[in-house]
């Protein structure tokens, strides 16, 4: 794609002119909303930058990504199935001793949550030390008895790991969510960086960003790191339920990146509690297994029996420790909404540490003082179903109706368990391109982590934004759309 010079013209309009973050802490500004020597000429090249062609510029963009087949797809939308996930060309930047909290904190909760784990599946010390209720445990729908007593290679369940954080009018980092099941999105953080490369290289000019592009080959040497004991060159596989999943573009990315085969189902087949794939030379053992079906659809003969998506036997393989499931079966049970609540008391249980990164204050409706604390306080609160994802059934208490909050109560009061609320979060904004120019916008940060013999975090991760103005949904099924995440170099 040509890159096009984007230098103002003395009577043309700035990309930033009018820029204004009003109350809200801004990612490129910081807290004195002025920029430093860091971001410096990161903001000189958007204030020199003439707006209309930045925004041809971003639009060519965009058609590069639709072309290249970076999409997903919204099961909702009868109209269009794969749509590309919108793009904006101002980058998300954070310093290096941001990044450093980030990374520290995550990799704590990471390990805490395989700790957690291991215990639950195995002599449950920490519910019967009544550090987390054994309800929200046992009788967790992701909760898997199947996983009671199995072993895993290096303790780790939670091989790929996505942390939802946020950043608060202060500028303190809050995590909002764990991701522990089979977290999406690692893609656009590669693509994303490709495109800016690419696309607008005059941005970057005069910072040091770090790189993104080795995920892949970080991701197979983890992966490989717990592949059954005595496996000296361990095979490896992406299994996908197909074509019609939302995150396909990202198997074939993954798979690709790796240098590995990209199955489905019917590609394997388990002898003898031994897992195989056919190939054009005959059957080949599969030691590992990144997986990207969920637990209810990946062995039909252990849970739903009318999947045609996963392997039957898988499950008994992996029992045997014959092959290595990444994330393990039963992870979910870790990323609950509900038992997100108790993380930092899980990590002061098995690592006697303060948490690094903090909660955003949580009440559990399941309990009667949660209850009735959110039924009290719902214009106020944001209320989360605990089994969604993607930002379907989140009700915004302060922007919502006074109908919505009592359908949201009525729902509320029949299904308390499945529903937790959390305070209204002043969520960070950070400059993005609109038809008037660069306006603030809310985003979140997703690092992903992944986990062998110990924890990477790759630099940066999937910045989400909220591109309607108000808007705090940043999910890409609810409008939202991506930045490029920039962890600066430390030059000290």
């Amino acid at each position: 794609m040509a890159i096009i010079a984007a230098f103002k013209h003395p009577d043309s309009v700035s990309a930033l002119d009018g820029y204004d973050p009003r109350e809200f802490f801004c990612e490129l500004l910081g807290a004195d909303k002025q920029p430093n020597q860091l971001v410096a000429p990161l903001w000189h090249s958007l204030q020199t930058s003439d707006l209309g062609l930045l925004r041809q510029r971003a639009a060519d963009a965009e058609r590069e990504l639709f072309n290249l087949g970076i999409t997903f797809t919204v099961y909702t939308d009868k109209d269009a199935i794969d749509r590309i996930l919108p793009f904006d060309v101002i980058p998300r930047v954070l310093s290096a001793t941001a990044w450093a909290t980030i990374e520290s904190g995550v990799i704590q909760r990471v390990k805490a949550l395989n700790l957690f784990l291991h215990d639950v599946y195995h002599d449950r010390k920490i519910l019967k030390d009544g550090v987390v209720p054994a309800d929200l445990v046992l009788k967790n729908s992701c909760y898997r008895p199947e996983m009671i007593g199995v072993d895993l290679p290096c303790g780790t369940y939670i091989h790929i790991n996505g942390t939802d954080i946020v950043r608060d009018r202060a500028g303190e980092f809050l995590v909002l969510e764990d991701n522990g099941r089979s977290p999406s999105g690692v893609s656009y953080v590669v693509e994303n960086r490709h495109l800016m490369q690419r696309a607008f290289p005059d941005l970057m000019q005069g910072l040091k960003v770090r790189p993104v592009s080795d995920y892949g080959e970080r991701l197979l040497i983890k992966l490989r790191e717990v592949a059954p004991p005595g496996v000296d060159n361990p095979c490896v596989v992406l299994l996908s339920p197909g074509i019609y999943n939302s995150a396909y573009f990202e198997h074939v990315f993954l798979a690709r990146e790796m240098g590995v085969p990209l199955v489905e189902g019917r590609d394997l087949i388990v002898e003898n509690d031994r897992v195989y794939a056919y190939t054009i030379g005959g059957l080949e053992p599969v030691d590992v297994i990144y997986r990207r079906i969920n637990d209810d659809f990946l062995d039909p003969e252990a849970f739903n029996p009318t999947s045609m998506l996963g392997v039957p036997g898988l499950l008994r393989a992996a029992r045997q420790g014959r092959v290595t499931l990444a994330n393990a079966i039963g992870t979910g049970v870790a990323d609950d909404k509900a038992v997100y609540a108790f993380v930092p008391r899980i990590i002061k249980y098995y690592l006697d540490e303060d948490p690094i990164l903090a909660n955003v204050q949580t009440h559990i409706c399941g309990e009667p003082d949660g209850l009735a604390y959110t039924l009290a306080h719902l214009d106020r609160l944001v209320l989360k179903p605990v089994g969604e994802s993607g930002g379907y059934g989140i009700v915004v208490g302060p922007k919502s109706t006074k109908a919505e909050l009592a359908d949201a109560a009525d729902k509320l009061r029949a299904d308390p368990a499945n529903f937790i609320s959390q305070p209204m979060i002043d969520l960070s904004v950070t400059p993005t391109l609109t038809e008037t120019g660069a306006q603030p916008r809310h985003v979140d940060l997703r690092p992903y982590a992944i986990t062998g013999r110990d924890t990477w975090v790759l630099p940066g991760g999937l910045t989400r934004v909220a591109l309607k103005e108000g808007s705090i949904i940043v999910n890409s099924s609810q409008g939202g759309g991506t930045k490029d995440t920039w962890v600066l170099v430390d030059n000290t």
